[in-house]
């Protein structure tokens, strides 16, 4: 099996290379950057560019074709210069995939977020669910990738996950533990909820996903119950031994952010054990995988 992975200077796309090398799988990597630190073949592309996809899938004709290269500055996307660029990227850009994925008749797995759907209510948002409604530019540009893969593609995984945090770049719990090394107290907003996600873990069911034919819609974050940023600080605070004091606000209170977040993020994941994939660990484990592996950096 060989498989193009897109947006390997990332958190998620370094770790899925990592995965996929030890198991013995042919990878080539790719990302915008001229060059990569990947341990795999790595080639440069521009996915807005349908003539350099539509050749480069043509040339390296992998089986599998795994999409982890998007926008994800959330609050960015939502300014007037920039919301061209996030379209072109997570929208046009996973539709010239796609396309090209179709002409050589790959898998595609394709990673998408909660913020497809409206964030309202206490219900986990289930898998199949069609009730689009994104409060944002994010949200809605990802949507649409999710539509043309759909429309274009028969053999294809579309993976949602929500709240992610790896190695390879900056996250929730790097920026919470710079701000409790430096503050005496820290407001985390206690009124969104969901679950975290940690690349590793979720590179592994990548993995395991593209050599079977379950295809579909899946639900993957961690397991261990639904819980608030507020709840994760805390517990991120306990693990790392830091004795900042995390004080509950509200969305409202808070502030700052340019785009609406979800205060509904909980994903209902009850379909990757169904289809016979294993869940991801309880999130409390993942985060003390992830401190550790910090603490071994410095």
């Amino acid at each position: 099996m060989k498989v193009f992975v897109t947006g390997v200077a990332g958190q998620l796309g370094h770790d899925v290379v990592k995965e996929l090398l030890s198991r013995g799988i042919e990878t080539v990597g790719s990302d915008i950057l001229p060059d990569c630190d990947s341990k795999a073949p790595y080639v440069s592309l521009d996915i807005t560019d349908p003539e350099a996809v539509s050749r480069t899938m043509a040339d390296i004709r992998p089986e599998v074709l795994i999409h982890c290269a998007a926008w994800t500055a959330v609050d960015a996307a939502e300014d007037e210069e920039n919301r061209q660029k996030v379209s072109a990227i997570n929208a046009e850009g996973t539709k010239n995939l796609a396309k090209a994925a179709a002409q050589i008749d790959a898998k595609m797995v394709y990673i998408s977020t909660d913020y497809v759907f409206d964030g309202q209510g206490t219900k986990p948002w289930e898998p199949d669910c069609k009730d689009y409604a994104p409060l944002n530019v994010y949200g809605m540009t990802k949507l649409e990738g999710e539509q043309a893969v759909s429309s274009l593609l028969e053999k294809y995984f579309i993976v949602r996950i929500a709240w992610v945090f790896g190695q390879n770049g900056n996250n929730f719990v790097r920026t919470m533990l710079r701000a409790g090394k430096t503050h005496d107290t820290v407001r985390v907003v206690n009124d969104q909820t969901g679950t975290p996600t940690y690349t590793p873990d979720l590179a592994r069911l990548l993995a395991d996903m593209i050599g079977t034919d379950r295809y579909g819609y899946y639900h993957a974050t961690n397991e261990g119950g639904y819980i608030s940023w507020y709840d994760f600080t805390v517990e991120i605070y306990r693990q790392a031994g830091l004795e900042t004091e995390v004080i509950p606000v509200s969305t409202k209170e808070y502030g700052l952010s340019k785009a609406a977040r979800p205060f509904n993020s909980r994903l209902d994941k009850a379909k990757l054990a169904a289809n016979g994939f294993t869940p991801l660990p309880d999130w409390r484990d993942a985060l003390s995988r992830y401190l550790k592996q910090l603490q071994e950096e410095t």
